[in-house]
């Protein structure tokens, strides 16, 4: 046995598909050539990338076929394989069957026979497991990259050694948590259950320093829900505080309701 040919049982006994003939052969051959296997190691690591290395997906139902077709109608070499019934002479049932000679093309020079087909099949497999992967990870990535700016402040905040955060319970049955870092200067209020307002209506965040309140941006809740990073920066002691303005905010840079929401950070 040769090289090669210990190559394709080695992609079939990855893909645990010889029969016990060949796996006899194939353990046969390992003894007597130790130096391949880093060949069976290999396709054990590839064939374990493709059980693993992507998420379940249903394939379209004919993707087999056609990639046995196209591997079958392909030729490898560059050049097309012309099969001549009559060149095949009959063999006794107990003979066995001649050996594959090179071809010689139209320049004279001897061509190669192409690969086995399982030995196909299995590097277009892997390949297919790693294109897979890498559409897997962009797409991961990009959600990544794509997050909302409360959610990467809330992160950030989370991670910060001085992290804190306060619950309050709305009159209404809603709540409203407020978690900062003074360290960073940030905050973000997550609300659930908050009142829906009437058009026309928003709800204002602020910083209250002492008796100065500084606006901290606007904000909308959906279905009660919101999670929303003030604006500017936070000083240590901040009281947030929520109100309902007009929408847009209040015109005068300053609150002109009584607050709904108010969470001490001191």
């Amino acid at each position: 046995m040769n090289e090669q040919e210990f190559a394709e049982l080695a992609a079939g006994a990855a893909l645990d598909a010889l029969s016990p003939d060949e796996q006899q052969r194939y353990h046969a051959a390992l003894v007597a050539h130790p130096e391949w296997q880093s060949i069976a190691d290999a396709d054990a690591v590839t064939a374990a990338l493709l059980a693993e290395g992507a998420m379940p997906v249903a394939p379209p139902i004919d993707i087999r076929s056609s990639l046995l077709a196209r591997i079958a109608q392909t030729p490898q070499d560059g050049d097309a394989i012309d099969v001549d019934p009559s060149s095949a002479a009959p063999t006794d049932a107990g003979s066995a069957p001649a050996p594959e000679t090179p071809r010689a093309s139209s320049d004279g020079l001897a061509r190669k026979a192409p690969a086995h087909p399982l030995r196909i099949l299995f590097a277009l497999a892997a390949c297919l497991a790693l294109l897979v992967g890498v559409g897997v990870g962009t797409v991961a990535l990009n959600e990544h990259l794509n997050r909302p700016a409360s959610v990467v402040a809330l992160d950030e905040i989370t991670a910060a050694d001085d992290a804190q955060q306060a619950t309050i319970e709305l009159a209404d049955g809603g709540a409203a948590t407020a978690h900062w870092s003074a360290s960073l200067g940030k905050s973000v209020l997550v609300t659930d259950g908050i009142p829906a307002l009437a058009d026309g209506e928003t709800y204002e965040l602020w910083y209250v320093r002492g008796d100065t309140p500084v606006s901290a941006g606007v904000f909308d809740a959906v279905d009660g829900d919101a999670t929303t990073v003030l604006a500017g920066e936070m000083h240590e002691g901040d009281v947030i505080a929520v109100t309902i303005e007009q929408a847009g905010g209040s015109p005068s840079g300053a609150p002109t309701t009584d607050p709904v929401i108010v969470i001490p950070t001191a």
